[in-house]
């Protein structure tokens, strides 16, 4: 919606860029409408000449100028005059609110340092503003916040059979003929991936969908199959079963380019028959016969790995074992593959540059972000005192909610949130700070679907009393008595910094491009090499602990209870954000529990009732949606909703646990076993 007027006022196009996780980045045309110190967003589009956006944004970001101009922005510093929790705040000033942080945490300092924990995010995704508050705690000597929330476990599994290999570039996915989307909702998630997969299609591919639950992408699909929760990794490993039992599997290929195979095929394919491996997936034998031996005849297969299957306890091994496939099949070597999403982080020297580890005089202990209900409550020892939050809100993203609720009720925890809604985790708070958008601030961008980069300069002046990230955090260093030169830098300069490096990445070019505002697409080094230690791809490692890709059992949350929960993803909201719009709200109508008809019949439940799911970690009320689309034994609930909307006191994460991944230390947030019942 454009929120242009007829009026005379001024008009201007700027160049931007989507700053949300989101692995498109999308590039921005934003209109801009008003005198100098006065400007509003009005209009938001995509750029229709970038690689990626061609002109489409989703529905969440196509309106992102009313989310600017929202009447609930968070417009002033806030201190709480209430109990916790009670969303009851005065209004004071930025020198008040400064002073306040910097003597509580200075005081805390002064006692013990790593009593003090940072916790931010992917609320921005830009280098500087997502990175801003590193350098100052690691020069505070605070703790640091292990952020492994959302799917390390698919780099680990990655990694352990590509090393360092640069995934494929994502628009090789045009030319293949087989387009496999394997746990990616891509129609919530990555609508230009899913916008390719139907160009594909019209070039004569099948696509394949590979999910826990019937969701949009599978409707799309050629075919969906629906797998049980944790059980991707027996599926790869009973398609390789049949591919090397049927002769399928590409010996020459093998023999020039992957290691460790032959035992592999001894050791383990044996045990993977796709009879046994139908009783863990949950797919009929003769589903897995047709998938491996159909993949194996592809001739440039793509499959798009999302994330939502490594957040299990064998997480990491699932994707190292679909990893294997094209290793097998020989795909590699015709264009076909895996696509994982992209790494760029060596693209710009972040550590030298941004986050400082130098200023740690010595390592302090490091707190997992998935672990934060014990931190708060259980590190009786060694106590969090101060928690400064910044684009995240663990009250409702965090696993274990009651535990993370339960920490942040402390009076003596001293808690800090710089936002630009009244969040969850900002009700919460002693000091709320109000934030800046990515329209408001300066930032350098990356994507991780593809390889883009994009250099930001403000578009608008900050709403109201907004201040961005990286302001905040000098200002504070110099309240803290701080003459660090690094801390009286503007976010501009250390953009430049990041991209005066000299880096394989981009020439001379591309790099002034990037300085001008334009998209650029960086090169990843590797020149068709297999990246790993051997030179080859190692199906075996003898770096892992298991050196061979393998069958690891998933064990839910709530063992014992008879149905998996699966925490999914939304069209209409991004993890925790975007639930201050009123319509995007509306489109998701409440917080739904999708259940099978012969589950719910067994338990009496009848559809639009209200019931409440549980386990030993939490209660949580939903509305019920009696529907064939979730297979029996599996409940589904879609994004993660703010308590200010919801029927009862808790979101879905009351139900998670503080589990990590087999790699990674990920969380396992799909890996949750409940009962349901009517409330």
């Amino acid at each position: 919606m454009s929120l242009v007027n007829a009026s005379s006022e001024p008009t201007r196009v700027v160049h931007g860029a989507c700053p949300h996780d989101c692995p498109d980045t999308c590039a921005l045309k934003v209109t801009v409408q008003g005198s100098p110190g006065a400007e509003r967003v009005v209009h938001v589009q995509g750029w229709a000449e970038h690689e990626t956006t061609y002109g489409a944004l989703c529905t969440k970001v196509s309106r992102y100028a009313e989310r600017t101009h929202h009447p609930e922005r968070v417009l002033q510093p806030l201190r709480r005059v209430g109990p916790k929790g009670s969303c009851q705040f005065e209004r004071i000033t930025w020198d008040q609110a400064l002073h306040e942080i910097a003597t509580r945490l200075s005081a805390i300092a002064a006692r013990d340092p790593q009593a003090i924990l940072p916790y931010s995010y992917a609320g921005t995704m830009g280098l500087v503003q997502r990175n801003a508050g590193h350098a100052f705690f690691h020069k505070l000597g605070a703790s640091r916040l292990e952020r492994t929330i959302c799917a390390p476990a698919k780099e680990v599994g990655w990694k352990a059979v590509m090393g360092d290999t640069p995934a494929m570039e994502p628009t090789q996915i045009l030319e293949s003929d087989l387009v496999v989307l394997w746990g990616i909702n891509a129609v919530a998630t990555s609508v230009h991936c899913m916008r390719d997969a139907l160009a594909a299609r019209k070039n004569g591919a099948r696509i394949w969908a590979l999910d826990t639950y019937r969701t949009p992408t599978c409707d799309a699909a050629d075919e969906a199959f629906i797998v049980r929760p944790g059980g991707d990794g027996a599926l790869a490993l009973g398609m390789m079963h049949v591919m090397v039992r049927d002769g399928l599997a590409d010996r020459d290929f093998i023999a020039a380019s992957v290691i460790g195979f032959d035992e592999f095929e001894r050791t383990v394919l044996p045990d993977c028959t796709p009879e046994r491996m139908a009783e863990v997936c949950g797919l009929p034998a003769a589903s897995i016969e047709r998938l491996g031996r159909e993949f194996a005849r592809a001739h440039r297969p793509f499959v798009r790995l999302g994330s939502g299957l490594t957040r299990y306890a064998n997480g990491a091994m699932t994707v190292r074992t679909i990893t294997c496939l094209p290793a097998v099949s020989g795909a590699w070597q015709r264009g076909g593959g895996v696509f994982p999403g992209t790494s760029t982080g060596a693209a710009f020297p972040l550590a030298q540059v941004v986050t400082r580890e130098d200023f740690m005089t010595q390592p302090t202990r490091l707190i997992s972000m998935n672990q934060l209900g014990d931190a708060l409550n259980g590190l009786a020892d060694q106590p969090v005192k101060a928690l400064y939050v910044y684009h995240s809100n663990p009250a409702s993203i965090a696993p274990d909610q009651n535990q993370v609720i339960r920490g942040l009720l402390r009076e003596d925890l001293f808690t800090v949130v710089h936002e630009r809604f009244m969040t969850d985790t900002a009700r919460y708070a002693d000091i709320v700070l109000p934030a800046t958008s990515s329209l408001e601030h300066s930032d350098l961008y990356r994507a991780y679907g593809g390889y883009h980069a994009q250099r930001c300069t403000a578009v608008i002046d900050p709403v109201a009393e907004s201040r961005s990230n990286w302001d905040v955090f000098c200002q504070l260093a110099r309240g803290m008595g701080w003459d660090e030169p690094f801390f009286r830098q503007s976010a501009d300069d250390l953009i430049d910094q990041l991209l005066d490096c000299d880096t394989p990445w981009r020439d001379a070019a591309a790099t002034k491009r990037l300085r001008s505002g334009e998209p650029v697409l960086l090169t990843p080094p590797g020149g068709g090499r297999w990246l790993t230690p051997s030179g080859r791809i190692e199906i075996g490692n003898e770096r892992e602990e298991r050196r061979f890709p393998c069958l690891i059992a998933t064990h839910a949350a709530g063992e014992g209870l008879p149905l998996r929960l699966q925490p999914a993803v939304t069209p209409f909201a991004l993890n925790g954000s975007f639930y201050e719009r009123d319509e995007l709200r509306a489109r998701q109508e409440r917080m739904v529990l999708l259940i099978n008809p012969v589950d719910a019949s067994a338990r009496n439940l009848v559809d639009g009732q209200q019931a409440a799911a549980f386990n030993q970690y939490g209660e949580v009320l939903f509305s019920l949606k009696i529907t064939g689309k979730v297979p029996p034994g599996t409940v589904v609930t879609e994004g993660v909703w703010w308590s200010e909307f919801i029927g009862g006191q808790r979101g879905v994460n009351a139900l998670t646990s503080q589990r990590l991944t087999d790699g990674g230390r990920g969380s396992t947030l799909y890996d949750v076993a409940v009962e349901v019942r009517s409330a």
